[in-house]
């Protein structure tokens, strides 16, 4: 498989207050939380000649991948806001998807990313990572990948390829984040197009 970074926008919807599952996995004012992926659940990935096409991530695909050192963006560019190395960025596999959890307080510039999040002007996720193995199933055009090689960031995305994803914040602050967006839109192009040349060499 190619070694080339794949970015995906599939996280799950996240209520500002914890369930009775789940508590605050870091003690800070500027705490955000959200599902970089979720499991077994296909996506459309894209459409071509009329034909959808889908992805779904196996729930074993996390077993040995590589997760040392991510890092956590803003529309996967630029300034790192918060990362595992430092204890500032949390990742949990669980039954429902890889769960994401990070402290932005300790920049201004997390800081006023934390704002744009808990104002709603952000609220999706997205994740960069490699992939090792997949499959394809004919029948349903679905691929599945069922080895993540290694996770290299989790991002906040102003304009995600699946609205179905999102990253809430547990109190207001004020902030202003100006990156360009149209870098998340040319990134899943890129990868439509890669995906589209390995359906041909499958045809």
């Amino acid at each position: 498989m190619s070694q080339n970074r794949i970015y995906r926008d599939m996280s799950q919807m996240m209520s500002l207050v914890p369930n009775e599952e789940r508590k605050k996995r870091i003690e800070s004012s500027y705490y955000v939380e959200g599902y970089a992926t979720t499991f077994d659940e296909p996506y459309l990935l894209f459409e071509w000649d009329g034909v959808k096409y889908y992805e779904r991530i196996d729930r074993k695909a996390f077993k040995n991948a590589d997760m040392s050192d991510v890092i956590f963006q803003y529309n996967h560019t630029g300034r790192v806001y918060a990362r595992n190395s430092n204890k500032t960025l949390g990742l949990e596999v669980d039954k429902h998807g890889l769960f994401t959890f990070a402290d932005l307080s300790k920049t201004e510039g997390a800081k006023d990313l934390y704002g744009d999040i808990a104002a709603g002007m952000i609220t999706k996720m997205s994740w960069a990572f490699t992939e090792s193995e997949r499959s394809f199933d004919r029948g349903t055009n679905t691929w599945t990948v069922l080895k993540v090689r290694k996770v290299y960031d989790v991002s906040a995305v102003s304009l995600p390829a699946n609205p179905d994803t999102e990253i809430s914040a547990r109190a207001l602050l004020d902030g202003v984040i100006e990156e360009a967006a149209h870098r998340e839109a040319m990134k899943r192009r890129i990868q439509i197009l890669k995906l589209k040349t390995l359906l041909e060499e499958i045809r």
